[in-house]
């Protein structure tokens, strides 16, 4: 069930959601920090010594050879290789809209200005391990790179219990193009990638989910390698009209609630009769999911419900809160979307559930969460390119602006600078 709250008090709902994402507590702060520093001293030995401690396998070489990724990508079902195979080109097609092109603009008295957009070098990609496996992630974060031109891409995930890479994992990697992966997590993954080993060269920029410490130790090494984000607890925030099924607005609100007991799924209508039909849906379909304790705590804590006069209205809210997950599940979505101003991701209309853009539909799901779609984006080619302007002055451009180059340096105190321009000055 959704509690319903008023619509003057989504500022409040903003806030609660906010409480979410806990600070990282200094004892795993310390913890990381005496992983990274070991990692950055000792390489591949502290990162064998950590694999054995954390995931109880000692592995003397952890890089996984091309053999091995071939072996285990064949294990993988056949149906599921072909349906990423499917989502890859979809996610392609997309992408490829993003690329960047440079440009050179010329003014009078042979003045020269321009901007190239370049791929970064290398790219590490990390990929959860345990229970869970992701391979919708691998190509999620890997395709853009390599649209982008980033020519070495690297992912590292955590070896099974048996040292064995999953078969989901291998055959993305395969048809994303990674194949430089070796078997190691944690924050020593993400030290081996920030600072190097024997084994892993480093790399300009770290990309892909994890746990606790896997966050602490992307946000430790932020400056010497960028990161893509500290990911928050998965939202999503569906707006209904009257003609919306029922069941299909619970399914989507479950399909969120099942990631995580923090998971927030919220509604916001224009019709009390569809949220009370909502409510029925979800305890109905609540009742045969196999996470149903994390969903009936997820929908718990932060299951919510409100109910406004306009359409209008509900995109405000959703404004305000500047969900990961924005559906727009109304009749007319396209005349919706232009009020739509902060979302990391937005489905429109009855039939486009948030599970088509996290698998198949080609949009990237790396979105930012806990509001911060206010200012940030999802991850894209952008994410893995840089931008170097040049410019070019010539003998006449000097002469013709020199004084005023000469004047603006002089006010701010800066001598040396003003006398680079005035030794090309004519006497």
């Amino acid at each position: 069930m959704l509690r319903q709250i008023d619509p003057n008090d989504h500022e409040k709902l903003r806030e609660y959601l906010d409480s979410r994402s806990e600070d990282i507590s200094t004892e795993v702060i310390l913890k990381v920090t005496e992983i990274l520093h070991a990692v950055k001293k000792e390489k591949d030995a502290a990162i064998r010594r950590y694999t054995k401690q954390f995931d109880g396998i000692d592995l003397e070489d952890y890089r996984v050879r091309e053999e091995e990724i071939n072996e285990a990508a064949a294990q993988a079902d056949p149906k599921f290789v072909e349906s990423m195979r499917q989502a890859k080109a979809n996610i392609e097609y997309f992408h490829n809209a993003q690329k960047q092109h440079g440009y050179l603009l010329e003014k009078a008295k042979g003045i020269y200005l321009g901007q190239r957009v370049l791929p970064l070098d290398s790219v590490g990609i990390y990929v959860p391990g345990g229970r869970a496996q992701y391979p919708s992630s691998v190509l999620m974060n890997a395709i853009p790179a390599r649209i982008a031109g980033v020519k070495r891409i690297v992912m590292i995930t955590p070896p099974s219990k048996m040292g064995t890479l999953h078969p989901n994992i291998a055959a993305a990697a395969k048809l994303a193009g990674v194949t430089e992966i070796y078997k190691v997590g944690g924050a020593q993954g993400i030290a081996a990638l920030a600072y190097g080993t024997e084994t892993i060269a480093k790399v300009d920029k770290i990309v892909g989910p994890g746990n606790i410490f896997v966050a602490a130790a992307k946000k430790l090494v932020y400056g010497k390698v960028d990161i893509d984000m500290i990911a928050g607890p998965s939202e999503i925030l569906v707006i209904a009209d009257a003609d919306a099924n029922p069941a299909y607005v619970a399914a989507d609100l479950l399909s969120q609630a099942e990631h995580d007991p923090m998971a927030s799924a919220i509604l916001v209508t224009t019709s009390s009769k569809l949220l009370e039909n909502v409510n029925k849906e979800l305890v109905k379909q609540t009742a045969v999911l196999p996470k149903r304790e994390i969903v009936e705590q997820s929908l718990k804590n932060y299951g919510t419900a409100i109910c406004c006069a306009s359409l209008s209205a509900c995109v405000e809210i959703a404004n305000a809160i500047a969900p990961e997950h924005l559906e727009l599940m109304v009749k007319q979505p396209m005349q919706l979307l232009h009020e739509v101003r902060h979302a990391g991701s937005v489905f429109l209309g009855y039939y486009t559930c948030e599970s088509v853009g996290d698998y198949y539909g080609g949009t990237n799901h790396v979105l930012p969460t806990s509001g911060t779609a206010r200012f940030s984006s999802a991850l894209g080619v952008d994410s893995f390119i840089k931008k170097s302007s040049y410019l070019q002055y010539s003998e006449e451009a000097i002469q013709a602006y020199g004084d005023n180059i000469i004047c603006m340096a002089q006010q701010e105190d800066l001598d040396a600078h003003a006398n680079a321009v005035k030794v090309r000055l004519k006497k």
